[in-house]
């Protein structure tokens, strides 16, 4: 199914609720569009493209309603958008799609501590609001700490680079792609451009609520040794057969 990237740059003011075209509606003809042969390679820097502007947009106008990420699912019935976001109530009357087009769904994060898009919101807007660069940082390190978070790190750079750190935190290997969250925001302040970073490592959880399920690779888990049968108890006749049988054995 071929995407169209570029129909997201009509947009409405940021005052009135975002109206998009018909989806994913390009061309007129997009129906005789998806029956043609289209490469691989095409259809998924196409994908990619919709979902990178999807998300710039999302991102600008739903950052007061702790906007925290999206999802795309596209099948041959319908396409699904799923909006995840701190506060779900006014994501849906924000955005508005013709009908019969997509379906739009609004997901609630269950632990916005452990979501770093949001953190980084979260920031974003202290600093802007004027609170000191030290005491906006730690509040949110302590926030997400207490959350739950096995370790955070945050860094705001301009002319001086600053970073803030606290538990434990990994930057190689595989295990960063499932226990590592991280997103940037961009500071506009009257001083200049403020960029922050923000980068939460998550805990194990078997149930995968709060966490990946798969353990990290270096944990050793040491199991209790297995109960060993004790032999059982001989009569003193037999201790004395059996004593006798090794004297002759020797």
């Amino acid at each position: 199914m071929f995407v169209g990237p570029v129909f997201l740059s009509i947009l409405a003011t940021p005052l009135n609720p975002i109206i998009f075209p018909s989806f994913p509606g390009l061309h007129p003809n997009l129906e005789n569009m998806a029956a043609a042969q289209i490469s691989k390679k095409r259809k998924f820097v196409a994908d990619g493209v919709f979902f990178a502007e999807l998300n710039e947009v999302l991102t600008r106008e739903l950052a007061e309603d702790g906007y925290s990420g999206v999802e795309v699912r596209v099948t041959p019935m319908r396409t699904e958008i799923i909006i995840r976001a701190t506060r779900t109530q006014n994501v849906l009357e924000a955005i508005q799609f013709p009908e019969n087009s997509v379906e739009l769904y609004a997901e609630k994060v269950n632990n916005r501590g452990l979501c770093a898009i949001a953190q980084a919101e979260s920031l974003r807007y202290k600093l802007l609001g004027g609170l000191a660069v030290r005491r906006a940082c730690y509040g949110v390190l302590r926030f997400i700490m207490e959350s739950g978070a096995k370790g955070c790190e945050l860094r705001a750079q301009r002319a001086k680079s600053m970073k803030f750190k606290d538990g434990y935190m990994i930057s190689s290997g595989h295990p960063v792609n499932e226990y590592i969250d991280s997103a940037v925001r961009h500071v506009l302040s009257g001083q200049g451009v403020l960029g922050i970073k923000v980068k939460i490592m998550l805990d194990w959880d078997p149930k995968g609520k709060q966490g990946p399920t798969t353990p990290l690779p270096d944990i050793v888990i040491i199991h209790l040794p297995k109960r060993m049968k004790l032999p059982k108890l001989m009569c003193p006749s037999q201790l004395i057969l059996r004593f006798r049988w090794w004297l002759k054995a020797r």
